[in-house]
């Protein structure tokens, strides 16, 4: 074989090795970037998520005023290594919960921490649940639910309502109902095995077409979610469902719930389905949150 056959030889295998590079690389990309999640153990990005696996890019008014960068999770991220004991701010920060800050994500960080360790986009004081003794006020652009007292802020949480298509209806209710061990009547978890959880649910309302409306244990994705219903932390029922996390920490279902219809109010709590009399006053108001097409920044006066 003469030179430039070697030459041209030679050529040829290099563009080949790099096609079958890129090649490879894509299929990796897309498997990470682009996978719908089968499992219950394990969320990953999906192509058919409205933020663009960019969380960033949901805009919550009051995040405007907090100095913020975003950060990409890596493989071998975790809110834990990456925030410290700092971890559970940031989780609350993003509306999100440890299951869901998959590989590929990219959420809020605030650039000082000390900005959000009380964080609430909700009044601390309300001037229509002033004459009530127990006021529940569920913003749908905020994505965060309020328990007030007279009127005043007792705390607040984060808040999963119902997604585009499945929005939950807003006005103003009573709770009617509690039931500790519910489960959805219509829906499933992801690999169909069994009802989804609700645990430490209550209802607020009924609809003409008789679909019943709770506030209940679920997971946080960063952004409205459910179908119509509207969910708060439960680390305890991932853990004890899908077997994450390990050790879990966030519980405001049940903090809620004792507070809203626990034994203090009314009679022993057996699990079972329960009407109640005279329940706290659920508000809902507003809009789910607006998907940004570019990336937002903070804004300042």
């Amino acid at each position: 074989m003469n030179p430039d056959s070697r030459i041209e030889m030679s050529k040829l295998t290099y563009f080949m090795l790099r096609k079958i590079s890129f090649v490879l690389f894509m299929i990796v990309f897309t498997a990470i970037v682009v996978y719908k999640p089968a499992t219950v153990s394990e969320p990953a990005a999906s192509s058919n998520d409205p933020a663009k696996e960019d969380l960033t890019r949901v805009d919550y008014p009051s995040m405007r005023a907090v100095r913020w960068k975003p950060c990409f999770l890596r493989p071998q991220d975790t809110l834990e290594n990456l925030f410290g004991e700092d971890w559970v701010y940031v989780a609350r920060f993003n509306r999100i919960d440890r299951r869901h800050a998959y590989p590929g994500l990219t959420i809020r960080v605030p650039e000082n921490m000390k900005e959000i360790l009380n964080y609430s986009p909700l009044p601390s004081v309300y001037e229509p649940a002033l004459h009530s003794e127990k006021y529940i006020l569920i913003d749908m652009t905020e994505q965060w639910l309020g328990a007030y007292e007279y009127g005043k802020l007792k705390f607040s949480m984060p808040a999963a309502t119902g997604s585009d298509g499945h929005l939950t209806p807003t006005g103003v209710f009573l709770v009617d109902a509690r039931h500790q061990d519910h489960t959805s009547s219509l829906y499933k978890t992801e690999d169909q095995e069994e009802q989804y959880p609700m645990d430490y649910a209550f209802r607020f309302h009924v609809g003409a077409d008789n679909v019943a409306y709770w506030i209940h244990a679920r997971d946080l994705p960063g952004k409205p979610a459910s179908h119509g219903c509207v969910g708060v932390y439960d680390e305890d029922m991932q853990n004890r469902v899908y077997g994450i996390p390990e050790k879990p920490v966030l519980n405001d279902a049940k903090r809620l719930y004792d507070w809203a219809v626990g034994e203090s109010d009314y009679e022993d709590d057996q699990g079972e389905l329960e009407l109640l009399e005279d329940g706290p006053t659920v508000e809902v108001r507003g809009n789910n949150p607006t998907y940004r097409t570019a990336l937002l920044k903070p804004l300042f006066n």
